[in-house]
């Protein structure tokens, strides 16, 4: 090891903050080490949502479908899945169909969204609903895609980080900060 690496960044890995500036990775390694990180983001989140249930999550992902993305298509199914593990850096999945039927194409559409964000704050479940519904028009991670994330919710890449510094945290051996009402 090179005698001016920084010893805090070798200390920790921090898969959830590998595509950040590596001063960003500092004030994340900084607050692991001082134990500040989780006081932080409960100040900073301090309810949960209420969205328990599939049907609430659908309910929830219509509601900016609605608003945002009237033209695209039909979402058939929205649903908490407990296969989606967060540590494989899923935190929702957005899947598209495509069969015919009769003399058409019928697309159909499926989000999920990893069962572990059935706790915690709207803004981490809103910023991965309007993920993934961006997929609806977007494939492809690139600028267009972040746009559309922007403007349906212009908090996007704030709650984007702030959830990867959350599970940083857990990753981290620090216990979850939100439970169930």
């Amino acid at each position: 090891m090179a005698s001016n690496a920084n010893p805090l960044l070798s200390r920790t890995n921090l898969p959830y903050l590998g595509g950040y500036s590596p001063s960003l990775k500092g004030q994340a390694q900084a607050l692991l080490d001082q134990g500040k990180l989780g006081d932080l983001l409960a100040r900073k989140y301090r309810s949960v949502h209420s969205v328990r249930s599939d049907k609430a999550l659908y309910d929830f992902t219509q509601e900016y479908k609605q608003r945002y993305l009237r033209n695209a298509g039909t979402i058939n199914k929205v649903l908490f899945d407990n296969k989606i593990h967060v540590v494989r850096h899923a935190l929702g999945l957005h899947t598209s169909m495509s069969r015919v039927q009769g003399g058409r194409l019928a697309a159909k559409h499926e989000i999920r969204v990893a069962s572990f964000f059935r706790q915690g704050p709207e803004e981490f479940l809103r910023m991965i609903v309007v993920h993934e519904l961006a997929h609806l028009r977007e494939k492809d991670h690139d600028k267009p895609f972040y746009q559309l994330c922007t403007h349906m919710e212009p908090d996007y890449h704030q709650f984007e980080l702030d959830t990867r510094l959350y599970l940083t945290y857990l990753d981290n051996g620090g216990e979850p900060l939100w439970s169930d009402l």
